[in-house]
């Protein structure tokens, strides 16, 4: 997949092509479906797909220090729109200049003048331009102006559920990682560095690593979870873990932290760049008044995960 950071940087003589444009945090099931579909148009054409985002989110341009939680980061974001077949993914720098382009000059621009669209997929719910301006019937006007059309595709929905980013940083914020991994198609994830932390999970029997997340990363809400580490580069694997999210309660904590203890294994994994998987919350934080009914409670904690895991 060709990765271009701004739409000035789409190669001279790129041909026509079919595009799909939106944020696509997450790359849940309703945007797995918007990108598929583009895929496959420009398969039977004969021609390039193209995946436009942007970076970084919109909100937080439009509506400075509203920026939303971010259920995947740039990296992962690609690395998931490669998964889904795209040709190309061109990542617009979402500047105040930018939010100012009319849906006109929007089309013209990025659409028409950029990526020579032939064909242009979007979702129901589709808004472009400034103050949003412009919906899926004027994108349609456009296309006849400027020689393309737009196929519009359904949003995806179970029971009555309409598959969305908001829904599923809802579902993540309170502890519904369950509920998050069936809209995503996958578990939901957080990815960091492993820090040193206050060294008191080695000295209960339980070393942990310690994530550094990004401060925008959707982190499930407080509490103890069974999920996956996943270690990546050469020697990639999933390792099971009891994850505890929170500020360790028992012992007056104030920072929040992502701390995920391994099960059996040995080994060390300062500075490396992890991530984590969630599969289910296991119970709320708690505060214990002694160590030992904690030590047990972690001890079922473990016992718990493997199971569920296994």
């Amino acid at each position: 997949m060709q990765r271009w950071r701004g739409f000035e940087a789409v190669p001279g003589g790129w041909g026509r092509s079919v595009v799909t444009i939106g944020v696509f945090d997450g790359v849940h099931r309703g945007h797995q479906a918007i990108i598929g579909h583009a895929v496959k148009r420009a398969r039977d054409l004969g021609l390039q797909s193209v995946v436009v985002t942007f970076d970084p989110h919109p909100a937080e341009v439009v509506r400075p220090g509203s920026h939303p939680a971010v259920l995947t980061e740039p990296v992962r974001k690609a690395e998931l729109i490669e998964q889904l077949g795209a040709d190309a993914l061109c990542v617009v720098p979402f500047t105040p200049a930018f939010s100012q382009l009319s849906p006109e000059a929007f089309a013209h621009d990025v659409l028409v003048e950029a990526l020579h669209a032939a064909v242009v997929v979007v979702g129901d719910n589709f808004r472009f331009g400034h103050r949003a301006a412009g919906d899926v019937a004027m994108l349609e006007r456009l296309g006849v102006q400027f020689g393309f059309t737009v196929e519009d595709a359904p949003l995806v929905t179970e029971d009555g559920l309409v598959f969305s980013s908001t829904y599923i940083r809802s579902c993540v914020d309170a502890g519904d990682v369950r509920a998050a991994a069936a809209a995503l198609g996958r578990p939901h994830g957080v990815g960091g560095v492993v820090v040193r932390g206050d060294q008191r999970g080695r000295e209960l029997g339980f070393p942990t690593a310690n994530l550094m997340v990004h401060r925008y990363a959707a982190v499930p809400a407080d509490g103890v979870y069974a999920g996956w580490l996943i270690r990546g580069g050469e020697h990639a694997a999933r390792l099971p873990a009891s994850v505890s999210i929170g500020t360790n309660p028992t012992f007056s904590g104030r920072e929040r932290r992502v701390e995920a203890y391994v099960l059996d294994f040995s080994g060390d994994l300062y500075g490396e760049r992890v991530s984590l998987d969630f599969v289910a919350h296991l119970r709320e934080q708690r505060t214990y008044e002694a160590i030992e009914p904690l030590v047990a409670q972690i001890n079922a904690d473990v016992e718990e995960t493997r199971a569920l895991l296994r």
